[in-house]
């Protein structure tokens, strides 16, 4: 999971031009190395959804697949780094403090991560800016994902539905339809190391583009709406909840305990009542759509 653009080190508003927050580089390279090698680890072990009861096993031939675990590092570092980049250089064009991303390892993932997130002086932006920088890291993962995507279909060998637990958000299943329409019924692509690239490219987008806190989705909630973004994050918040105690999906909790830590409502920013304009409040409403296209409520479709 990508986290959201967060305030990190306050810089004095006095300041002729604006400073670039300190950022902790030994910290920053210490978190890239262990999210390559926990990736790494992720590909070469073939992705196995142990924790959602899937597969209580590991692979015992894992020396022959280091191929695979590399390819998958290296597909999913690139997106995760494309996302953080469209942030990071948005902050730069529109003058607003920002530190080099901080990725996150999870070893204990299926993953291998929970994406990357950067420190932003988010205070200092007005409507334009914040709309500007949210909106530009999840363009930059998918302008990687999608294509890696695709790739990994195109070379994956077919394979029955049931031997692919990873469902496909709409966007994939579309891409899917498109690239491979050789595909009898029943069938789907074997998870390959771009195919998962991808797929977490697409998970970690439809995820940051829920309208609510400060995910991408709640800063560009915020960008177009104001003030009134809080109600649709609270709204959606609800909505969440109560969907996950009707399909029981509690492996949603944790999620929902860290947005709610971070804050439901968006913080203040520079220039609230001056709004976005009319071409990016019409690029916003269509941003909407973006987390109903690539996010997946159930990422592991379990029979």
């Amino acid at each position: 999971m990508d986290m959201p653009l967060s305030p990190f080190e306050p810089v004095s508003a006095a300041s002729a031009r604006p400073a670039r927050p300190r950022s902790p580089v030994r910290l920053q390279a210490l978190l890239f190395i262990l999210t390559a090698a926990t990736t790494f680890a992720a590909g070469v072990v073939g992705w196995q959804p142990m924790l959602f009861g899937v597969d209580d096993t590991l692979p015992t031939d894992i020396g022959p697949h280091w191929q695979r675990g590399l390819a998958y590092m290296a597909a999913v570092m690139a997106v995760l780094a494309a996302h953080e980049a469209g942030h990071f250089i948005a902050a730069r064009i529109h003058g607003i403090p920002a530190t080099l991303p901080f990725f996150i390892p999870v070893p204990v993932l299926l993953t291998g991560t929970m994406g990357a997130v950067i420190g932003m002086e988010g205070s200092r932006a007005n409507r334009r800016q914040l709309f500007d920088i949210a909106l530009a890291g999840p363009v930059a993962g998918l302008v990687v994902a999608v294509p890696l995507l695709a790739w990994g279909m195109l070379s994956g060998a077919a394979v029955p539905t049931t031997d692919n637990p990873f469902a496909l958000p709409l966007l994939a299943r579309g891409l899917l339809a498109w690239v491979r329409p050789d595909l009898a019924p029943a069938t789907t692509i074997a998870p390959n190391p771009l195919f998962m690239a991808g797929w977490v490219g697409l998970l970690v987008t439809g995820l940051n583009m829920i309208p609510i806190s400060q995910l991408d989705g709640g800063h560009v909630a915020y960008a177009v709406f104001g003030r009134r973004g809080n109600w649709l994050a609270r709204a959606v918040l609800l909505a969440a909840i109560a969907t996950i105690v009707v399909l029981g999906q509690y492996n949603w909790v944790v999620m929902v305990v860290v947005v709610t830590l971070l804050g439901v409502d968006h913080p203040p920013i520079r220039d609230e009542d001056r709004p976005p304009g009319p071409l990016r409040t019409l690029l916003g409403l269509a941003a909407f759509l973006i987390p109903i296209l690539t996010f997946m409520p159930e990422p592991l479709a379990i029979d």
